[in-house]
């Protein structure tokens, strides 16, 4: 397989979830914390936006915590300890070990090259494959192991997701290239 692949593998997205108390009152982080928005009638949680790293974290009543923005596990590091300390310096008790983990990655990648969707449907005619472009111009690839869904263009552009990390992602990449290389 072409190492060019994975020369063009870049990370757009990294979201992870878990807990950091054992419960929060909303309207007081809301009212006591700055950049940290709630507005029950259209969402149950408040919204907390931190600009280093630049992170957009939704924070509910339980204790549990979404992160998303993420670039790299170093940002979801730095992200926790900045959010922490900002709750802890408003006041909030947190856990002392938050159990926050990575639950999924979103990477792009370029084939460089054109790709025949409809070849691609009727060689491989799998179960795990969505193609309907009238409704969506790309393919819709589940691969089961790992699990991770690939989204295909003609272009040749690739959105990989549903990975806990690289190696999920990448793993999921050599997959697809296997799948494709008698066919593109």
């Amino acid at each position: 397989m072409d190492d060019k692949i994975f020369e063009s593998l870049k990370i757009e997205n990294i979201v992870a979830s878990g807990a950091i108390a054992e419960s929060i009152d909303l309207v007081a982080l809301s009212a006591n914390l700055k950049n940290c928005e709630l507005n029950k009638k259209r969402f149950p949680g408040a919204v907390y936006h931190i600009e280093n790293p630049k992170i957009a974290s939704l924070i509910f009543s339980s204790g549990k915590i979404v992160l998303t923005g993420l670039r790299n596990e170093q940002a979801l590091i730095d992200g926790l300890a900045a959010i922490i300390a900002a709750f802890n310096a408003a006041g909030f008790k947190t856990l002392k070990e938050p159990r926050v983990a990575i639950t999924n990655m979103v990477c792009s990648c370029d084939l460089a090259r054109y790709i025949n969707l409809n070849k691609v449907v009727v060689t491989l005619n799998m179960e795990n494959i969505e193609y309907e472009p009238e409704q969506f111009p790309g393919l819709v690839y589940r691969i089961k192991d790992p699990r991770i869904v690939v989204l295909i263009f003609s272009s040749g552009k690739l959105i990989l997701t549903g990975g806990k990390n690289l190696e999920d992602i990448k793993k999921g990449l050599v997959v697809l290239a296997h799948k494709l290389e008698s066919i593109i």
